[in-house]
């Protein structure tokens, strides 16, 4: 075997593939694996996704929040084994890839609108 198919079958063990699909504008709540002594525990981290970068086993994404009057912006490895599961809570509508322009926002401003689910016609009854 060569080195590349030697990375690849490492990269296809340690990928997840039971994420739950979002993007940037999203709100999600990340459930992180903390170890504290001979404990481990899960701390929720929840805020909005303003970048979703790389791709394979090196793919990341940022996720931002208002804690205290203080921004908090943390970076999760998408695959990493300290991540217990990343819940969306709601979609956000929005029209970019990056959102680092909510850095600058305070207040309402900073908050992402919300996608609206578009509902199925319902059929005319004849």
């Amino acid at each position: 075997m060569n080195k590349q198919a030697v990375i690849k079958s490492i990269e296809a063990e340690q990928t997840k593939s039971d994420l739950q699909e979002f993007r940037a504008g999203d709100t999600v709540k990340v459930q992180v694996r903390v170890i504290e002594g001979d404990k481990e525990r899960l701390q929720a981290f929840q805020g909005v996704v303003i970048q979703k970068r790389g791709r394979g086993i090196g793919a990341s994404f940022t996720v931002r929040k208002i804690s205290g009057g203080v921004g908090v912006e943390r970076i999760f490895p998408l695959h990493s084994p300290n991540i217990a599961a990343v819940d969306v809570i709601k979609r956000g509508d929005v029209r970019r890839a990056k959102l680092f322009y909510l850095r600058k926002l305070t207040g309402k401003a900073a908050k992402v609108a919300q996608k609206r689910e578009v509902a199925a016609p319902v059929p005319a009854v004849k």
